[in-house]
């Protein structure tokens, strides 16, 4: 398929996919003319590549973990890009916490509410809203 083909599959401009290539995350072979042509191999590489970076992944640790020989090299750097999504996903739901209860406060200011108060503190502390919290 050429460029235009499989960047529209993904919702992209070509020049998302050059500049993947000029990085290295994809090699395209080249057909008449010079012209860049993808198999479905090439789809399934912009899809991890899409998602990783969905995941919070730079284009150059993709690059690392797509490069790489060593398999356990890979699984390493998973691992650790999963802890680190694991820390993400528990801000993110602190954070929602906070809102559902700026939400639901039937003070008329929820910026001075106790129970605000208390989660907001112990997030500085360093404790997550639900041990704050109690839910």
């Amino acid at each position: 398929m050429s460029i235009g083909e499989l960047a529209g599959r993904f919702g992209l401009r070509p020049h998302v996919l050059r500049h993947w290539e000029a990085m290295g995350l994809l090699s395209p072979a080249r057909g008449v003319g010079g012209r860049r042509r993808y198999t479905e191999d090439h789809v399934t590489r912009v899809a991890m590549i899409v998602r990783g970076k969905a995941a919070g992944f730079s284009l150059e640790r993709l690059r690392e973990m797509f490069q790489t020989p060593d398999p356990r090299r890979r699984r390493d750097l998973l691992r650790a890009h999963y802890a680190a999504l694991e820390r993400r996903i528990e801000e993110i739901k602190d954070s929602q916490r906070l809102i559902e209860h700026a939400l639901e406060c039937r003070s008329e200011d929820f910026t001075r509410c106790p129970e605000f108060r208390r989660l907001v503190e112990g997030l500085a502390a360093g404790r997550g809203a639900t041990a704050v919290s109690g839910h």
